[in-house]
C-alpha cells in the first residue's frame, strides 16, 4: 500500500508532496477510528528499548529530525507513528518565507534528498500557539536558530529569543548552526562565535529554575581538529549533548547523472549517501569523549544503518529522509529490531 502511495505522490514536486501528504494525514485523523487503528499498527512498546536521557525517560529512541514538522502542525498525527520523539523547527524569532521554490528536491536512485529550505517558519510565537495542544506525553524537541536578516555578530539575541518563547512548551533544545541553507549561518560554528552563542543561551537556561537539556546539532563537513573544538566547546559551557549531523554539502558517490544535480543546484544532501560520514562523526566523538549523549541522524534508511549509529555510540536516533523513502513501518521496523538485538545480548 505504501509503494503505490509512494509512487503517487512521487509524482508531483517534492515539497507540494510534503504539503499533500500533511494535509491527507490530517484529513483522515477526522475519520472515527483511524487515530487508534496507526497506533496499534506502527507502536512498539518495550522496555528494552526505552532510553532515559537528562531525566526524560524515552520511550523508544527512534526520533523525528527537524525539518518535517517546523511549525509543530502535525505533532498530532505524526505522534500515532512510533516516534520515542519529535523535533520540531528549526524555529526563529521572525516568521520568514524561507528560499525561493523549487527548494526541496529527490534523488531517488540515491534514497536522498536535496534541499535549500532556509529556515521556512511560522515564526516562534505561532509555534507556541501549536505546542500548548501538543499530544501529551510526547516528547518535543524545540530546534531553534537566526533570521536570516540578523547578522551573525548579532545571532545570540535571535537564539535566546526563541529560547525564552520555547521554553515551557518543548522538553529539550537544539541550537542549530550548521544548517548550509542560511548565507553565513555555518561562521557561528567557528570557535569564538559558538562558544559565545552558547554561552548566551545557556545563561539565559541556567537562570531558570530547572534548565532544559541544551544541544547542538553539527555539519557533517567539519574535520576531525573542529570536532574536538567542538567537544572542548561542549565542556566549556556545559553543553548537555550533540546532534551529528546535519545535511552536507557533499555530492561525492552519487548515483543520480550530475547534470541533474547540477541542475538542483545549491543545498545540503540529507539521506543514505549521509550515512557512513555521519557515523564516522558520531564514531570520533565516542572516541574523545565516553559520557556526552549524542543523537545520531544521517541516512537512518533501514535496521542495520540505525544500529551502525548506536553501535558507534549514539545514545539515541533521527530519521527524516528514510521516512520519506521508507514510510512509517520504518520506525516499527527499527525499534522491533532493536528490541530483539537487546533480547539476545
Amino acid at each position: 500500500m505504501f509503494a503505490l502511495i509512494k509512487k503517487a505522490l512521487f509524482l508531483f514536486p517534492a515539497e507540494i508532496a510534503h504539503s499533500l501528504t500533511m494535509y491527507l494525514l490530517k484529513i483522515s485523523f477526522k475519520i472515527p477510528g483511524i487515530k487508534n487503528i496507526i497506533l496499534r499498527l506502527f507502536t512498539v512498546r518495550s522496555k528494552k528499548i526505552e532510553r532515559k536521557l537528562w531525566g526524560i525517560k524515552f520511550p523508544n529512541p527512534v526520533g523525528l529530525a527537524a525539518g518535517f514538522d517546523k511549525n509543530a502542525d502535525f505533532l498530532n498525527e505524526l505522534s500515532c507513528f512510533g516516534f520515542g520523539f519529535i523535533e520540531i523547527g528549526t524555529v526563529t524569532p521572525l516568521p520568514q518565507e524561507g528560499n525561493p521554490k523549487p527548494r526541496l528536491f529527490r534523488l531517488i536512485s540515491d534514497e536522498a534528498i536535496i534541499n535549500r529550505m532556509g529556515f521556512n517558519n511560522k515564526g516562534v510565537k505561532s509555534v507556541v500557539e501549536k505546542l500548548k495542544n501538543r499530544p501529551k506525553n510526547l516528547i518535543v524537541g524545540g530546534n531553534i536558530g537566526k533570521n536570516k536578516n540578523t547578522p551573525n555578530e548579532k545571532a545570540s539575541a535571535d537564539y535566546v529569543a526563541c529560547f525564552d518563547t520555547l521554553f515551557d512548551h518543548v522538553d529539550y533544545f537544539v541550537i542549530n548552526v550548521s544548517s548550509p541553507n542560511t548565507p553565513n549561518l555555518r561562521e557561528l560554528q567557528d570557535k569564538t562565535p559558538l562558544t559565545k552563542l552558547i554561552k548566551a543561551v545557556q545563561e539565559r537556561n541556567k537562570s531558570k529554575e530547572t534548565p532544559k537539556p541544551l544541544l547542538l546539532k553539527i555539519a557533517p563537513d567539519l574535520s576531525n581538529d573542529q570536532l574536538t573544538d567542538i567537544l572542548n566547546i561542549c565542556n566549556e559551557t556545559q553543553l548537555d549533548g550533540l546532534i551529528a549531523t546535519n545535511t552536507t554539502l557533499s555530492r561525492d558517490s552519487l548515483k543520480e547523472r550530475s547534470e541533474a544535480i547540477e541542475k538542483m543546484g545549491a543545498g545540503g544532501l540529507s539521506g543514505l549517501p549521509l550515512a557512513d560520514r555521519s557515523t564516522e562523526v558520531i564514531k570520533f566523538l565516542r572516541s574523545k569523549n565516553q559520557k556526552i549523549p549524542i543523537i545520531g541522524v544521517g541516512g537512518v534508511g533501514d535496521v542495520s544503518k540505525a544500529l551502525e549509529k548506536i553501535d558507534a555510540g549514539a545514545n539515541l536516533i533521527q530519521i527524516y529522509s528514510g521516512f520519506i523513502f521508507k514510510g512509517p513501518s520504518l520506525i516499527k521496523k527499527i525499534n522491533e529490531g532493536l528490541t530483539k538485538i537487546v533480547h539476545n545480548n
